[in-house]
């Protein structure tokens, strides 16, 4: 009896990322369980924990770095368990949590919506449940029309409808969620010469990597434009703005210098279609998708170090991916360029971004370095593998893309659990991560002179 009295206190005691955290936590664990039950698996296959958390994780992260394939391992049944977990840590813990408990007909408390507002770095607890609710329709409705469009072109690929349409609806959920997973066996190389389905994956990944807030002002927008109400509910706000230019922005530099990279090495003997959708589509799956149309491996070293760094970036706040995220980088770009001028202010879209994000921005990249260069040079000890093969693996997991050059079944169990680790990091973000382990915010009781030193 103590001691869950002892428990409750510590429970009441906790900050809203403790307990998102924990959630993420039990879900990895559930996860893990899941995929464990031998009937989700192949006949003959055996899954080790590690591998079997390890999947867990690349799930609920929706990352698709994987050390086993799901095609060999999991039946049907397996593989339906695998896409709901993408789907599960796709849109997030409190988004699909608020659904259920609005569909139980539950009232939601303003605890709860703290927890929403953290899970989805809202700074306002206005409007969280609608918000929530319109996510996971809008997501719904697009992986459902995904689905069915890739079930239907899939059926000149397989035998039968189950078959086109359980290849549809996996692939339909992965890219949405950005998960990168498969069940084909090699990703989306089978379709390399299939420009129908690169082009409906990559608006897919797009979608969910763009940002939800994004969706749903797009979407509030479109139908003010409809019925001709024009307030500023139905115009796109400065974040929208920024995310939407730099996440383009992004994918339009990637592909122009992954083409011009690659035109006389691995796109040397290639025609100028197959030049032009192998790069696109390697460009926009680095923003968190984790699906390829080809052995990145094969890429030359500074294409490898590029895309590494793409991925790093990530996709966009709010949204299915990881990484520093599109607006971090954005801002911290403006700030460099503002401050060269001279100018004390960044001003952008008529805007002036507030002080305090700029100083978060270089935070957030501050601290993603630290743990990247570090998992590194940790990795580089620990692993028999060439440095560009472990930037490359640490920038997938940490962005939660999923790309790799062919390593992460060979890492050692030490290996798998900082990748793990970097997986789960870039799922919950730096901030998260960060508030986590310096406690609770106090107001200082005191101040000291200030004295200026020299930088730089």
């Amino acid at each position: 009896m103590a001691i869950v009295l002892i428990m409750k206190k510590m429970l009441k005691q906790w900050s809203a990322i403790h307990h998102i955290v924990t959630y993420y936590l039990l879900a990895v664990i559930f996860s893990t369980i899941i995929v464990s039950i031998p009937l989700f698996h192949n006949p003959g296959v055996e899954l080790s924990f590690i591998d079997a958390m390890f999947t867990a994780v690349t799930s609920i992260s929706v990352t698709g770095l994987t050390v086993i394939s799901v095609a060999d391992t999991f039946n049907p049944a397996g593989q339906i368990a695998i896409a709901i977990i993408l789907h599960l840590g796709g849109i997030g813990i409190m988004t699909m949590g608020t659904f259920i408990w609005v569909m139980l007909g539950k009232k939601i408390g303003i605890r709860s919506r703290k927890l929403i507002m953290v899970d989805q770095n809202s700074k306002t607890l206005a409007g969280l449940v609608r918000l929530m609710l319109e996510i996971f329709k809008l997501i719904l409705l697009i992986e459902m029309v995904g689905t069915l469009v890739l079930s239907i072109h899939f059926l000149s690929y397989y035998d039968t409808f189950r078959e086109a349409f359980l290849h549809g609806l996996f692939g339909a959920i992965s890219a949405t969620t950005n998960g990168g997973l498969d069940i084909t066996g090699a990703s989306l190389q089978p379709f390399a010469n299939d420009y129908f389905v690169q082009f409906i994956n990559m608006i897919l990944i797009i979608l969910g990597a763009i940002g939800f807030p994004v969706l749903i002002e797009v979407q509030e927008v479109l139908r003010g434009r409809v019925y001709g109400v024009i307030n500023d509910r139905h115009k796109f706000s400065l974040f929208t703005k920024i995310t939407t230019v730099t996440f383009f922005w992004l994918v339009m530099v990637g592909w122009v210098l992954i083409f011009f990279l690659e035109k006389n090495a691995f796109f040397a003997d290639k025609s100028w279609h197959e030049s032009f959708f192998y790069s696109l589509f390697q460009s926009v799956t680095s923003r968190s998708g984790g699906l390829s149309t080809m052995d990145v491996s094969e890429f030359t070293l500074p294409t490898l170090f590029l895309m590494s760094g793409l991925m790093f970036i990530g996709a966009s706040p709010s949204s299915v991916g990881g990484g520093i995220r599109t607006t971090t980088f954005a801002i911290m770009l403006l700030t460099i360029f503002n401050y060269a001028k001279g100018n004390s202010s960044v001003k952008v879209f008529g805007r002036e971004i507030d002080h305090e994000d700029m100083m978060r921005s270089f935070i957030v990249i501050t601290t993603g370095l630290m743990l990247c260069v570090g998992s590194i040079i940790v990795l580089a000890k620990t692993e028999s593998f060439s440095l560009i093969e472990i930037v490359f693996e640490v920038s997938s997991a940490f962005g939660t893309t999923g790309l790799s050059m062919g390593i992460t079944p060979e890492l050692s169990t030490f290996g798998k659990s900082l990748i793990m680790c970097l997986m789960f990091i870039g799922r919950i973000g730096i901030f998260s991560f960060l508030f986590l382990i310096r406690g609770d915010a106090s107001k200082d009781k005191y101040h000291y002179p200030t004295e200026r030193v020299i930088i730089g």
